[in-house]
C-alpha cells in the first residue's frame, strides 16, 4: 500500500506565502490523478487543486490564481505553491490520490497523507 506523507504545512500572516509536499512511498497509478484538499472541522473535505497525468490542472475558485500545483517528473512528489494567503485559507491540508474523474468534487479521492496545518493570521 502505498502511504502518503505531508510536509510544509505552518503559519502565515494574510498575504504570505507556504510551501507544500506530498510524497509517495511508491508509484502512483497513471489512472490516478493527484490533489491537495483542505478541511475545517464541521465541514466536508474539499478539493483545492488537482493534478492530471499529462500535467493538466484544475482548482477550486477560492485559490484560482493563488495557488499552484506541480508534481515531479515522477509524480511521486506533488507539490501546493500558496501566495497571497488569507485567513480564509487557514484548514488542515491532505494531499490524495485516486481515479480521475470529471468533477473536482470527485477526483482523486482514495488514498490520503495524515495531513498538516495551515493557519493563516490576519
Amino acid at each position: 500500500q502505498v502511504q502518503l506523507v505531508e510536509s510544509g504545512g505552518g503559519s502565515s500572516q494574510a498575504g504570505g506565502s507556504l510551501r507544500l509536499s506530498c510524497a509517495a512511498s511508491g508509484a502512483i497509478y497513471q489512472s490516478y490523478c493527484m490533489g491537495w484538499f483542505r478541511q475545517v472541522p464541521g465541514k466536508e473535505r474539499e478539493a483545492v487543486a488537482i493534478i492530471y497525468y499529462g500535467d493538466s490542472t484544475v482548482y477550486s475558485d477560492s485559490v484560482k490564481g493563488r495557488f499552484t500545483i506541480s508534481a515531479d517528473h515522477d509524480r511521486r512528489t506533488w507539490y501546493l505553491q500558496m501566495n497571497s494567503l488569507k485567513p480564509d485559507d487557514t484548514a488542515m491540508y491532505y494531499c490524495g490520490t485516486g481515479p480521475e474523474r470529471r468533477a473536482l468534487a470527485d477526483a482523486c479521492r482514495g488514498l490520503w497523507g495524515q495531513g498538516t496545518q495551515v493557519t493563516v493570521s490576519p
